[in-house]
């Protein structure tokens, strides 16, 4: 039987308008007591490992779980501007693609800094720090993929004039590996909470719902994937 599904699914699009920029903001806030560069970012955490680790764990969790939420108002964007509809949720993605690659060069550089000490990860991230990669030819949608989502969402009459501006901020935040956070990294993570969060919390109280069957299905899958997530952390 056909539907109107559209993936990855009304709930799944609200949970991610809601968490994802919550966290994004939280990452921010942790990293904003230390310096901005990345001698700062390393010698942080050789100096408070623990809450380092949480800011650059939200951060990516994050921007990671944003990527249905840019899906949805791609999509719903795309009903009367498809073009436009392409071109911003297409450049978001690739952004925080980049994004993620780039937390991955953190994660090993932190790692660095933690069990051999800042100087000696400050020395490796500065002498590969300019190295070309696949993503740095990308790094403009970082920025400028949320000019052009903004433009689109106002354009469709699918986001208001604030919450156009509260997407477009998150073009405000510093890209590359390291990056801590600035004055403008705040307002554009806050605005992005401003713009998403409340449209999500509306379509979770507006969304059906579900069925006893799939509550079921659900009480049965959460446990499962926790133990395969526990698995998969041993190898």
């Amino acid at each position: 039987m056909e539907t109107d599904y559209v993936f990855p699914g009304r709930r799944v699009a609200a949970v991610s308008m809601v968490l994802g920029p919550v966290l994004l903001l939280t990452g921010t806030l942790l990293r904003s007591p230390f310096d901005f560069f990345f001698p700062s970012q390393l010698r942080a955490m050789s100096e408070q490992p623990a809450l380092m680790t949480a800011a650059y764990t939200c951060f990516l969790a994050g921007n990671v779980l944003l990527w249905p939420a840019i899906v949805a108002l791609a999509t719903r964007i795309g009903r009367t501007k498809p073009a436009l509809a392409a071109w911003g949720g297409l450049f978001v993605l690739f952004g925080l693609f980049e994004r993620t690659f780039h937390a991955g060069i953190d994660q090993a550089a932190l790692g660095l800094a933690e069990r051999r000490g800042a100087g000696f990860a400050e020395s490796v991230v500065s002498e590969s720090y300019q190295d070309l990669h696949l993503f740095s030819f990308l790094s403009f949608t970082i920025m400028f993929g949320w000019y052009v989502l903004a433009f689109a969402a106002y354009r469709a009459k699918v986001l208001g004039v604030a919450e156009s501006i509260g997407v477009a901020t998150m073009g405000l935040l510093p890209l590359g590996v390291l990056k801590g956070t600035e004055f403008v990294s705040i307002i554009g993570t806050a605005g992005l909470c401003v713009a998403l969060v409340p449209a999500g919390i509306r379509a979770l109280l507006e969304s059906p719902k579900p069925s006893r069957r799939t509550m079921l299905f659900t009480a049965i899958a959460v446990p499962l994937l926790g133990a395969l997530a526990f698995v998969s952390a041993l190898g």
